[in-house]
């Protein structure tokens, strides 16, 4: 089979690798169907992920159909159309048990990292891929939700409503800002209106991105390259500043400005990876009584998500900006990377 293989720092190539094979009586083997790239894609070729080691196939976010399944696995069969999540879940330790799989103890990878694909083991970017703990791991499609839908839900929708919006602690009526308006930003502010959200602002430099926003449902737009972006905020709130604000980049400043619009009281979850030191400033926070979260996805959603999805409810198709063929993996990365120039949001590449 073919796969895009991580060469290093700033190396990668679709080239010719051997097909994956059972391993353990949980796995099954799925032959991707669609897939994307992730922003945590263009990191680890950055070199920010120093555990991706050389000749890692990357991805982890894919749609397929199984094509071979472990002695054990008795939930699932050959011919399946199923959602891969990208993080692991063996269902039977103390924390998945808790629904924190992000910290699954299965021995897949590493005890106690759900995210091992592409990461610690082979990733989805791939003709097929190996599944472990499939039956935790896996989701059942609907005919209903397309490839582009469900590839939607591997990740940036989970990440955006678990880690945003859910530990942000969005009540009805919430004021909420998102700073950033890339995939993950974009996803916060469709699942932001689950918890009732009465007003969605959000924040990003891109012109582009922020008109594309309000297709997801944000209510205002403010644009940070303004020098008086923070005002705009303020007299949106009443000069109260706003109940959650998201981090949805993953740089310093970013985290800084969410901590600057939080009124007293306010949450702020970051739901940005970040690469590098950020700074706190706790002796200005710590009088304002700033609840502050952050944590990697736990998919534990995903089923709600997907009866959402398939209901038509959440406007995961509208993510996809770029469409590509497997044989067209190189250049789906160069348009992924240079999304400023070329407005992209998800590239989706299919088989």
């Amino acid at each position: 089979m073919k796969a895009l293989v991580y060469g290093g720092p700033g190396k990668k190539s679709w080239v010719e690798v051997p097909n994956p094979k059972i391993q353990n009586p949980t796995d099954v083997i799925v032959r991707l169907d669609a897939t994307t790239i992730c922003g945590t894609d263009l990191h680890i070729l950055k070199g920010d992920v120093p555990a991706v080691t050389v000749g890692r196939i990357l991805g982890h976010e894919g749609v397929g159909k199984i094509t071979e399944v472990g002695s054990s696995v008795t939930n699932l069969k050959v011919g399946d159309r199923v959602l891969i999540s990208c993080i692991k879940s063996c269902g039977s330790c103390a924390n998945c048990k808790m629904g924190l799989y992000s910290h699954c103890l299965g021995d897949e990878g590493v005890s106690g990292i759900g995210w091992v694909f592409g990461h610690l083991i082979d990733g989805t970017q791939a003709e097929y891929v190996r599944v472990p703990y499939a039956e935790n791991s896996l989701y059942k499609l609907p005919e209903s939700v397309s490839d582009e839908e469900g590839v939607m839900l591997s990740d940036i929708f989970p990440t955006g409503f678990e880690i945003g919006v859910q530990y942000g602690s969005v009540k009805p009526g919430d004021v909420v800002a998102v700073v950033g308006s890339g995939p993950i930003g974009l996803a916060v502010i469709a699942t932001a209106s689950l918890y009732g959200a009465a007003r969605i602002i959000a924040i990003d430099l891109d012109a582009n991105r922020l008109q594309k926003s309000r297709e997801f449902g944000a209510t205002d737009t403010v644009n940070s390259g303004d020098s008086n972006w923070k005002e705009q905020v303020m007299a949106l709130t009443d000069g109260a500043g706003v109940d959650v604000a998201v981090e949805a980049v993953g740089v310093p400043d970013t985290f800084t400005m969410a901590t600057e619009i939080v009124r007293p009281g306010g949450h702020v979850a970051n739901v940005g990876v970040h690469g590098k030191e950020v700074p706190l400033h706790i002796e200005n926070l710590w009088i304002q009584n700033i609840f502050i979260s952050m944590g990697l996805v736990n998919t534990n959603t995903t089923p709600m998500l997907l009866k959402l999805v398939e209901s038509k409810k959440l406007p995961a198709s509208r993510m996809v900006t770029h469409r590509f063929t497997f044989d067209q993996f190189m250049e789906a990365y160069d348009t992924f990377g240079r999304a400023a120039e070329t407005k992209a949001l998800k590239v989706v590449i299919s088989r």
